[in-house]
């Protein structure tokens, strides 16, 4: 599945009435390590057609930044049934990820 770009518009049909679990990557594009855990992620979603992933330009959408309390990137978070289930920061490598789905 391919990677869904989140904004506010989105947010709530993409992510908070999803019935796959999200998989959120919060970054920027002058993000040393989010450029680094980028192709992890875009891996990640094309591997698992049962989870959505979506990534949220944190200069473009500082309102779901804010929201999420986003203060270091990268930042992962687990949605399931619209609630955060679990979350990381930094690069982590991609088992790693797949332990927080």
């Amino acid at each position: 599945m391919a990677v869904i770009v989140i904004n506010k518009d989105n947010f709530q049909k993409e992510v908070i009435e999803s019935e796959k679990t999200v998989l959120l990557d919060f970054w920027a594009s002058w993000c040393g390590p989010c450029r680094m855990l980028s192709p992890i992620v875009d891996e990640i979603a094309e591997e698992n057609p049962d989870i959505k992933v979506g990534k949220v330009n944190v200069d473009e959408e500082q309102e779901l930044a804010t929201q999420f309390n986003v203060m270091s990137i990268p930042s992962l978070f687990v949605m399931k049934n619209g609630k955060v289930s679990n979350q990381s920061v930094g690069v982590i490598p991609k088992n790693e990820i797949l332990e927080l789905l």
